[in-house]
Parts: C-alpha cells; structure tokens; sequence
C-alpha cells in the first residue's frame, strides 16, 4: 500500500534577502517542508536549487553550512555559550576567534554571554544563542521553526525583531514555519499557505493573511 504524501506539487522561489512564511494549520506539512528545504528528509521526487544549483550535487556537510536552520526547542550542548557558537565552525574544521564570537553574540543580544553556561539561561537568552550558533556558519539561507512558540510574549517579540533585523542587515533569505499569523505578518514580506500538504496561496503576506481573512 502506498505511503501518504505529506508533501505534493509544492513549487515556489525564495528571494534573496527576503522573509517567507509557511502558514496554515497543524498537520499542514509546513515543518516537512522545511525539512526538505534542508535535506533532513530525502524528497521522493522534485528538487531544491541554491543558487541555482541542485541541493541533491551539493556534500551534505557544505549544505548544511549553506542553510541554517533554528528549531522549536535551542537544545543547546553542554558547555558555554561559546562553546556552542563555536560548534559548527569547528565541525568543518574552523576555530572561530573570541572577537567573532563576540560580535554574533552582541547581533543577538548578547554581549557578554560568551563565558555563560548554557544551561543557565531563560528561554529566550537559549533562542537568541540558537539563532547566533545558526548564523556562525554565515549560511545563504536561514529556516526557523516555530522559534518563538515555547517562549512568553516579551521574550517572542525580542526574537521576532531579532529575526526581521538579522534579514535586513545580512540580506539574508529566512523561511520561517509559524501558527501566528500575526507574526508573520510582523516580519515575512511573503507568505505561503499550506493545506494538506499542498501550497494553497502565496503572494505578499498581508494581502495572502486578508485573503485568508487571518486579518482584519
């Protein structure tokens, strides 16, 4: 018996420097999707070009340098919060200096966290490391899931300006999962619905969420 498509016929451009949204309701196929976006599952058929090229003729270890990604939960490593800047540089062989890690930790917010435990921080302070351990392999290409949904309200509108500011001052492309719409609308300049594994609408987010009438 054949398997369900989780996702299907689902084609669509990313822009550089641009934030796109992947919306819709849970079991959608949103986060799918954004695992396929980085190969962390294999798609049976179709594709995904980075700069124009195959993601399937690029080494496993180099596209994960290419595309980023921040989970739900930071699951941070044991260790320092330098310790886990440091983590993907070091995988491909790279030491990165004090002064790098520095500076990624005072564009998240965090100047002077360095030396810091990593278990010792709020939600929020984890979040913001996550994203910095992210952006210390300086990807093309950053996806988020859910990064705010286990945060409180403050601590999920710091990462959202985060997220919006990093994409503006980087020219960095993000392709962010969320169930709030009023997110996306607050730092996506597109967003793609999903429904049942399939694209339903996409286009500039306020005008998708109006037509979606997931805003006044």
């Amino acid at each position: 018996m054949a398997g369900r498509r989780i996702v299907d016929d689902v084609s669509f451009p990313v822009e550089e420097g641009e934030v796109l949204a992947l919306v819709g309701p849970s079991g959608a196929g949103k986060s799918s999707l954004l695992r396929l976006l980085d190969r962390l599952d294999e798609p049976t058929s179709g594709t995904v070009f980075l700069s124009g090229v195959d993601y399937r003729t690029i080494p496993p270890r180099d596209l994960r340098r290419s595309v980023g990604m921040v989970m739900q939960a930071a699951a941070l490593f044991p260790g320092t919060v330098a310790d886990n800047v440091r983590f993907g540089p070091h995988q491909h062989g790279r030491d990165l200096p004090d002064a790098q890690v520095y500076e990624l930790l005072k564009q998240v917010g965090l100047a002077g966290f360095a030396s810091r435990p990593a278990d010792r921080l709020s939600g929020g302070e984890a979040q913001r490391v996550n994203v910095a351990r992210a952006l210390a392999n300086e990807p093309q290409v950053l996806l988020l899931d859910e990064p705010t949904s286990a945060l409180d309200e403050g601590s999920k509108l710091g990462v959202e300006e985060l997220i919006a500011a990093i994409a503006r001052d980087r020219s960095l492309t993000c392709v962010i999962v969320t169930h709030d719409m009023a997110q996306a609308a607050r730092i996506a300049t597109r967003a793609l619905v999903m429904e049942a594994g399939r694209m339903r609408r996409i286009g500039p987010v306020r005008e998708v969420l109006h037509a979606e009438a997931r805003l006044p």
